[in-house]
């Protein structure tokens, strides 16, 4: 079995040490069981779900598809990323307007998805943001609510940017 000895993370801003891991373990159990980072969700383990989306070097992908080895050095950003400490970020706190945090177990992988989905297209249209949302399962909604909070979290973003223009 190979092992990992002394290699880097680089994750959320922060370099980690991981030391003894197997090279075919996946990120998402690195993520989780090594560095105590347990916001991204393991459900399915087969990239179905996008419980555990992340960002790498700033792609989306499933953790659970990523195998650790493969994530030396490179830019690994969690839902843990998504605010400071203590605040809330845009689409947090649209999920939160909006009632569409049900269980919770989703919530994570809908976070990164949809944050990284508005840094391409600020004002989507609902076909837009069904598809964006797409990969992400949730078995307690409809849907309906996590749309109308990227509706919101759209309109924020917005309105913020057109402030900040409006400064200058």
């Amino acid at each position: 079995m190979s092992k990992v000895t002394q290699d880097h993370l680089n994750v959320n801003g922060t370099k980690f040490t991981i030391d003894d891991s197997w090279l075919g373990e996946s990120l998402l159990y690195t993520l989780r069981e090594r560095l105590g980072l347990y916001g991204s969700k393991n459900a399915c383990e087969q990239g179905e779900c996008g419980s555990c989306s992340i960002m790498l070097d700033q792609t989306l992908v499933c953790a659970c598809l990523v195998l650790t080895g493969s994530a030396i050095g490179r830019d690994i950003k969690t839902i843990e990323s998504l605010a400071p400490e203590g605040s809330l970020s845009v689409i947090q706190q649209a999920f939160v307007d909006a009632g569409a945090i049900q269980c919770g177990f989703c919530t994570p992988g809908l976070l990164v998805t949809i944050e990284d989905f508005l840094d391409d297209n600020a004002e989507p249209t609902e076909l837009e943001i069904r598809e964006a949302i797409s990969g992400n399962l949730c078995r307690c909604t409809g849907y309906g609510r996590i749309v109308e909070a990227v509706r919101i979290a759209s309109k924020a973003s917005t309105d913020m940017e057109g402030t900040a223009d409006d400064g200058n």
